[in-house]
């Protein structure tokens, strides 16, 4: 019997299940009756207590050694971090998980925009196509959500919260992409995840939201949201990278979209309407467009993806 592994194949799977893990964390949000802060500060809480004991066991000497200077870089990305998360997850509060989840994935261009403004990255024609495409889909979201509930409908106001997601999302990432490849991954996020935590917990204090009394299915919905999306999502993929190219996780990623609305469909019976399905389809193919050009300017071969 031919028992022998496909480990080239084994990284594809890996990956496919981490898209899957951070498909569900927009359901599980929706499922929750907690203020949005409140799931958002559960979800990085318990995701930190699952990480921080490891990274303290394998780098301990990794903390001693930060630099003033990575210290503050860490902190800023935590702050957007859980602006990110606080963003996002109250978008969901107003609009479809479609079109939620689709405008929150679009940071790969507000990465790109970022780089080229703050880290001197060369913006190329590519990146500029799918970065114009990208709008051009997010903006018939949006005037879709305006046509159905007016200009001060509540979903516009979820599209554009979950754009600042997007947004917040691209800071944290470009924060901290000098500062990874000084400082393992473990010792990295675990000080960017306790910021996070300090400033989620004082958004839910400033908004006047309990820190306890949760119902029992609500704290296994926090703890869901910490062990799929959080641990299994992030860290299987960030395993991935050893394995496969960046372009194929990163466009791998595009998935999340897709799989959060098919799984709102089966179990939030959300249908999409037509203009979130039309212009959610524009910003994946701006977001890819946006992808492959800037791995391919980095000098990747996108030619195995």
């Amino acid at each position: 019997m031919d028992v022998t592994v496909d480990f080239e194949a084994t990284p594809t799977l890996a990956l496919a299940v981490a898209v899957v893990a951070t498909s569900t964390s927009a359901i599980l949000v929706r499922w929750s009756d907690a203020p949005s802060s409140v799931a958002a500060f559960y979800r990085v809480l318990f995701t930190t207590g699952l990480v921080a004991p490891l990274a303290v066991t394998r780098h301990r000497g990794a903390f001693a050694g930060l630099s003033r200077r990575d210290l503050v870089g860490a902190v800023l990305a935590g702050i957007a971090l859980a602006v990110h998360f606080a963003a996002w997850f109250a978008s969901l509060e107003r609009t479809s998980v479609a079109a939620s989840v689709t405008l929150v994935q679009s940071q790969p261009v507000f990465v790109a925009l970022g780089a080229g403004l703050f880290l001197g990255e060369r913006i190329g024609r590519g990146t500029v196509v799918g970065i114009a495409v990208t709008i051009a889909g997010a903006t018939a979201m949006s005037l879709g959500s305006v046509g159905r509930n007016g200009l001060a409908g509540v979903t516009l106001r979820g599209n554009a919260l979950a754009v600042l997601g997007a947004i917040t999302v691209a800071g944290y990432v470009l924060a901290g992409r000098s500062i990874r490849q000084r400082v393992p991954v473990l010792p990295y996020v675990t000080v960017v995840y306790g910021v996070c935590v300090v400033t989620l917990f004082l958004l839910v204090g400033v908004q006047g939201h309990s820190y306890v009394g949760y119902s029992p299915r609500e704290w296994l919905l926090f703890l869901g949201l910490a062990v799929g999306p959080g641990i299994v999502g992030h860290t299987v993929s960030n395993w991935a990278l050893e394995h496969l190219e960046s372009v194929v996780v990163s466009v791998a990623w595009l998935g999340e979209p897709v799989g959060a609305t098919l799984l709102a469909l089966v179990l939030l019976s959300e249908v999409p309407d037509a203009i979130t399905v039309i212009g959610g389809v524009v910003v994946i193919v701006g977001i890819a467009v946006t992808t492959l050009e800037r791995e391919s300017s980095r000098g990747v071969d996108v030619s195995r993806s």
